[in-house]
């Protein structure tokens, strides 16, 4: 359900509503919050709530120290782990300096920018989001180790799989807040797991998988396990992956998939920084079906970009080279512009590569453009690209790869 500015303030009297999350993330990702009153919601709504972004890594430093927090009421979600009486809400915001202007690594509304400029096209998106964890045993004081917490494979049932219960209180936990999965499971690596998500738009989608990631941390810390969402968190056993599955419509032209995804190939590269932030993910690349070059195919799951078996309105595109390290509103945003530029310009989409690229010879890969086997690389790929330059603030690519 979506509120209105005036229905989350009646929601907040009624409910016995005590305090109130505005919730925001920094340029990677990273989760934040600032807890207000009842009383300061009207406060919020009108005029924002201020905080000191020199405090977040590069959000600024003291010269320019204060930004504003703007509720978005339609995103009110209620804590349910928190307490019954004096519940707790959480609103994700938009952010601005203090004249109003919007702030330019407020990357929610970057994406917001994307979506708008796609319906200005005639086109709609739809995200669907997959991410692997691995979750591990903690020591005697509390810290985590690296001994995962079950051996168990993919698929695998109780009792070897000894994550089924906390998947479950995962998804329970999601459906209390709205949020709908479609489907978990262990995955190959010991200890790993993975949830995947419903369709939805894709703002709703990246603040799903923000939630999402949220949730999992709690109920493991709960259950006194650690969890790690880290790209290559054993060195030895598969990666996690964020695996994005992406729609666009109208579907009825069938050639609209196809353009969409010669977009994103003809992109990715450029943008990979952005999909896979830190130096581990790129020890990911290459291995257990995590793709290492940039190719397509049906069903395959050695490629970059692979379209699952479905049909009609469930028939999609799958990203696989994403880690969930990246920042999903900024994932979502430059999918959604490198589809755009598939779709307006036609784009021819190469040839399938109905191979195991895993298993293939040197002379077949060679016929492949890699995707960047380093975090420099990636960062010089984003650096002299026009997409990255017209699509990305200046200040978020400097933090990105200046940092």
């Amino acid at each position: 359900m979506k509120y209105s500015k005036e229905e989350v303030m009646q929601y907040v009297q009624e409910e016995d509503v005590k305090f109130i999350r505005l919730a925001f993330c920094d340029v990677f990702g990273k989760q934040k919050n600032i807890s207000i009153m009842p009383e300061e919601l009207p406060r919020a709504f009108e005029y924002g709530i201020a905080f000191d972004a020199s405090a977040i890594a590069g959000f600024g430093d003291e010269t320019h120290s204060d930004l504003l927090l703007h509720p978005d009421p339609e995103t009110l979600m209620l804590l349910p782990w928190r307490p019954e009486h004096g519940k707790v809400v959480r609103m994700f915001t938009s952010i601005s300096y203090p004249d109003g202007t919007p702030f330019e690594c407020d990357t929610r509304s970057l994406l917001k920018k994307a979506v708008e400029k796609a319906q200005k096209a005639g086109y709609a998106f739809a995200f669907g989001a997959e991410q692997e964890f691995y979750l591990f045993e903690l020591d005697e004081k509390n810290k985590p180790t690296k001994i995962p917490y079950d051996d168990a494979g993919y698929m695998d049932l109780a009792p070897e799989d000894r994550g089924e219960n906390i998947r479950r209180e995962i998804c329970l936990t999601l459906e209390q807040m709205g949020i709908r999965p479609e489907s978990s499971h262990h995955e190959e690596g010991p200890g790993q797991n993975e949830i995947d998500f419903c369709y939805s738009d894709p703002l709703t989608a990246a603040d799903n998988t923000m939630t999402f990631q949220t949730i999992v941390k709690i109920v493991a810390h709960r259950n006194g396990v650690f969890v790690d969402f880290s790209p290559k968190p054993l060195e030895n056993e598969p990666g996690n992956g964020f695996h994005i599955n992406v729609s666009v419509k109208p579907s009825d032209n069938s050639e609209n998939l196809r353009y969409m995804i010669a977009g994103v190939l003809d992109k990715v590269t450029d943008m990979t920084v952005f999909l896979n932030p830190t130096e581990d993910s790129y020890k990911r690349f290459g291995m257990d079906k995590a793709p290492g070059y940039v190719s397509w195919s049906s069903e395959n799951r050695s490629q970059l970009v692979r379209v699952p078996a479905a049909v009609g309105e469930y028939r999609r595109a799958e990203l696989r080279s994403p880690d969930p390290m990246a920042n999903p509103y900024l994932a979502f945003t430059l999918i959604i512009y490198a589809a755009l530029n598939g779709l307006e310009n036609k784009l021819d989409l190469p040839e399938a590569a109905n191979i195991n690229l895993h298993k293939a010879d040197a002379e077949t890969l060679a016929k492949f453009k890699k995707l960047p086997s380093s975090l420099c690389d990636a960062c010089k790929a984003a650096a002299t690209s026009d997409f990255i330059k017209e699509h990305i603030p200046a200040a978020i690519l400097d933090i990105y790869c200046k940092k």
